[in-house]
């Protein structure tokens, strides 16, 4: 079995005269965390949303498990055990907690029919995104941080091998940035592969193997997170010479 669970060649994504994504070859291995940086309006939702399905390539090919799946609809590669999160979290409204999660089980690899039994399946799901004891909760009613994990908890009811993450940790504070940390970690030591999204840098170099940056929809880096990091067109391109020195004043001290 290849170790490479995901690739891509020549991903492109343009709207009109707009070059969202441009030209990237990509390589996910099995078992890793790979985080993707970048300033915003880099490409980074678009580059999920291609992989997902959600939106189609202008032209490229990408492959999960040596067969390819650009061109199959989100359903289809959900089926496969591809699932993500939305950076716009949108609960299914005059729903309770439960049942929203639920959605996530109906639609993924195991496909499951009955909504009883993937009410069930998903129960304990709850459990592990700190949203226990709101089952029963309707969704109007979560804030905004309970809505993240909401979000996160319907794809893993998918039960995914690989899990798409747009910043699931936006909008959250430092106690419950470090409690998804460490989830996303628990997650892929059970055999997950995830691909993450994080304006966090605590956060992304904290659970991330590699990383990949994005600059105007191309790839300007990749390696591991140290390395990447003091990258001078990172730095340029959406780090800062303020993040910059700190790393530096780290390794000193």
């Amino acid at each position: 079995m290849s170790d490479v669970i995901l690739r891509g060649t020549g991903v492109t994504k343009h709207f009109g005269a707009l070059r969202a994504v441009t030209d990237i070859d990509f390589e996910v291995r099995r078992g890793e965390i790979l985080g993707i940086i970048g300033p915003n309006g880099a490409g980074k939702t678009t580059f999920l949303s291609l992989i997902n399905g959600t939106l189609s390539l202008t032209r490229g090919t990408i492959f999960f498990k040596d067969r390819k799946i650009s061109g199959l609809k989100p359903y289809q590669i959900a089926e496969r055990g591809v699932s993500r999160t939305f950076q716009v979290v949108k609960p299914f409204p005059g729903m309770s907690v439960l049942e929203n999660v639920s959605i996530g089980a109906l639609f993924g690899k195991d496909n499951i029919k009955d909504a009883a039994l993937a009410r069930e399946k998903t129960r304990s799901i709850l459990t592990r995104v700190n949203l226990d004891g709101k089952e029963n909760l309707p969704v109007e009613n979560l804030n905004i941080s309970e809505r993240k994990r909401l979000e996160l908890a319907r794809a893993l009811a998918m039960d995914p091998e690989l899990l798409l993450l747009d910043e699931v940790m936006a909008g959250l504070n430092s106690a419950e940035v470090e409690s998804i940390m460490r989830l996303i970690i628990e997650l892929n030591a059970e055999g997950r592969t995830i691909l993450v999204i994080e304006h966090v840098m605590k956060a992304i170099m904290g659970v991330s193997h590699r990383v990949m940056v994005l600059h105007h929809g191309e790839k300007i880096a990749e390696g591991e997170p140290a390395l990447v990091t003091s990258d001078e067109r990172v730095i340029s391109a959406y780090l800062g010479e303020r993040y910059a020195k700190m790393r530096r004043k780290d390794a000193q001290d």
